[in-house]
């Protein structure tokens, strides 16, 4: 067996800090079609899930071509919230630092998002932090969260088995996706779910820093 282990972290919510910005995208967006303004409370419980997704939970009610219509208007608004002069979306405390320590300790690192391309490529840019990810599953080519394909596409490109693999998340959408994949599920509690849900979503241990996180996935996945 490959000695290989593939910590994959979730973005928004768990490394990066980005409510402040999704919510005034939506709110743009959701003023284009004169909906109003969107409540933050459930603009948060839909963070991590993909955009055509999220849309569709926030409107139930709505046709799918508002869904749609509000989905690309987000898109271009949260484009243009992150080219504003200022603008910035931070790490959380200690996520590079984690990173720093997995990679030493030969951890292979990995991204599981429901951003877009372009916007997992504008957090790197941002952050530095191009060359540390060798997989980066996207909602541009993956069925959404809850659905195991990021995962399992992350561990076919590494030449692993699930079981050798940790998602690190802040959601329940996060949490079930490594149930359904095969993976080792990790919250994290400074994220935009509670940590009740995320126990109940299948979180096998739940960080209240970045600090842990090498300890946790140890006792999760096994020394290399």
């Amino acid at each position: 067996m490959s000695s290989l282990r593939l910590a994959v972290f979730d973005v928004d919510g768990t490394l990066m800090d980005s409510q402040d910005t999704i919510q005034a995208a939506m709110t743009l967006a959701w003023s284009r079609f004169d909906l109003g303004p969107p409540p933050p409370e459930q603009v948060r419980r839909i963070i991590g899930l993909s955009l055509p997704d999220a849309c569709a939970v926030l409107l139930p009610d709505a046709p799918a071509e508002t869904w749609r219509g509000v989905a690309e208007a987000y898109k271009a608004a949260f484009h243009e919230l992150r080219l504003r002069p200022g603008h910035h979306d931070p790490l959380f405390p200690g996520a590079r630092e984690a990173l720093d320590r997995l990679e030493d300790e030969g951890w292979l690192l990995g991204l599981a998002t429901g951003k877009s391309r372009r916007g997992v490529e504008a957090m790197l840019d941002a952050h530095d932090l191009h060359g540390r990810f060798v997989t980066i599953q996207t909602a541009d080519d993956n069925p959404g969260k809850p659905a195991p394909g990021m995962l399992l596409r992350a561990a076919a490109e590494c030449g692993i088995e699930a079981g050798r693999m940790a998602m690190i998340g802040d959601t329940a959408y996060d949490m079930l996706m490594a149930k359904a994949a095969g993976a080792a599920a990790i919250g994290v509690s400074w994220g935009y779910h509670p940590v009740e849900e995320l126990r109940e979503a299948g979180a096998r241990v739940i960080l209240d820093g970045f600090d842990a996180l090498a300890r946790a996935l140890d006792a999760t996945i096994g020394e290399a």
